[in-house]
């Protein structure tokens, strides 16, 4: 299971304790509480656009894409998690 952004949920240990994924939870996953957001801001926009994943977006990976990093990673992995899921997104 994938989430809207290509992160692999069922390697999530939070799958099914926390959350049950993004598209379940309408993009107001676990996480988002301790960042002050309601719902994950690429969840809206994938919602916006009406398009189910960011797979069927023409600009992937764009700046909001780098903008979201996680504080607890480096600049490299951040990088590397795009390219990672960018890859399942598009050979999906």
């Amino acid at each position: 299971m994938l989430s809207v952004c290509g992160i692999d949920c069922g390697s999530c240990p939070s799958l099914n304790r926390e959350c049950r994924g993004c598209q379940a939870e309408q993009g107001k996953v676990f996480w988002t509480k301790q960042y002050g957001i309601e719902v994950c801001q690429l969840y809206k926009c994938v919602a916006g656009n009406k398009i189910i994943n960011f797979g069927q977006c023409t600009k992937l990976p764009c700046e909001m894409w780098f903008a979201l990093k996680d504080p607890s990673t480096t600049y490299e992995e951040h990088r590397m998690s795009i390219s990672d899921r960018v890859k399942r997104l598009i050979t999906k």
